[in-house]
């Protein structure tokens, strides 16, 4: 679990995913274009589909995923009420571990100025 900033943490990561891009962009590209069709809104909307991302990242206790897609969600203007009830699920889905990476996806919307 990351004790840095979430900002801190998702700039020092694009950074690293830059240079893995350099080395191997074929497969950065298939992976970019396979997270730009699954994010597309279609019967889900964007919000939706990136809650649902952030479920999968919470229960798999990713730091990097959180940062990314509660990033993402603050943009997309997500209702916190929406958020928290997203994270309740990923907690009842992945237990006691779940719940503290559910604490760093609060902790990341505050510090992205997440609101209501």
């Amino acid at each position: 679990m990351s004790h840095l900033s979430f900002k801190t943490l998702t700039d020092d990561l694009n950074q690293a995913l830059a240079t893995f891009r350099a080395d191997q962009p074929d497969t950065m590209t298939g992976f970019s274009a396979m997270a730009k069709a699954a994010l597309a809104p279609g019967e889900l909307s964007a919000i939706q589909k990136e809650l649902i991302a952030l479920a999968i990242g919470v229960a798999g206790h990713c730091d990097g995923c959180i940062g990314f897609h509660v990033k993402t969600l603050v943009r997309l203007k997500v209702p916190r009420a929406q958020f928290t009830e997203t994270l309740a699920v990923a907690v009842y889905m992945g237990g006691g571990p779940s719940l503290m990476y559910a604490a760093e996806a609060m902790r990341a919307f505050e510090e992205f100025g997440g609101g209501d």
